[in-house]
């Protein structure tokens, strides 16, 4: 079990729209962050993705429940994200299942999310949503 990933995992959780400044405490200058949806490189970058994230959600919270290091500056967290967005599911709460992939050398140098993109996102919006559900119901 890591340290550093149940470190990174509560400092992470902890983060809002009022302590952005912080990722640089998380986060090496040269930081590589991708999920399924967007890739940022550089703590600058990423801060204004986060700051972008923070302003169009609320309720956005992590809750961590897996800390798993494969090797020396190398894990994995598995974790549950929920938020609400105003234009997506009526405004209520919305969870997801996922998890990060970190490589580390003090601070994190590349994380990179896994999650299912539909469930975040596609399958709340108002017209495509449909679609989507109507789609998962026909393969199932």
């Amino acid at each position: 079990m890591s340290d550093f990933l149940r470190r990174f995992a509560k400092d992470f959780a902890a983060l809002d729209k009022d302590s952005l400044e912080r990722l640089g405490e998380l986060y090496s200058d040269d930081a590589l962050f991708c999920d399924p949806l967007h890739e940022v490189r550089g703590l600058g970058n990423l801060r204004r993705y986060f700051a972008q994230l923070y302003a169009n959600v609320s309720d956005l919270r992590f809750d961590f429940y897996g800390f798993d290091q494969v090797r020396e500056g190398e894990g994995y967290l598995r974790w549950t994200m929920s938020y609400r967005h105003p234009r997506l599911a009526n405004g209520q709460l919305i969870r997801v299942e996922g998890c990060s992939h970190l490589l580390w050398n003090g601070k994190v140098h590349r994380h990179r999310d896994y999650f299912d993109a539909g469930a975040l996102l596609y399958e709340h919006a108002p017209l495509i949503g449909r679609l989507i559900r109507w789609l998962k119901r026909r393969l199932a």
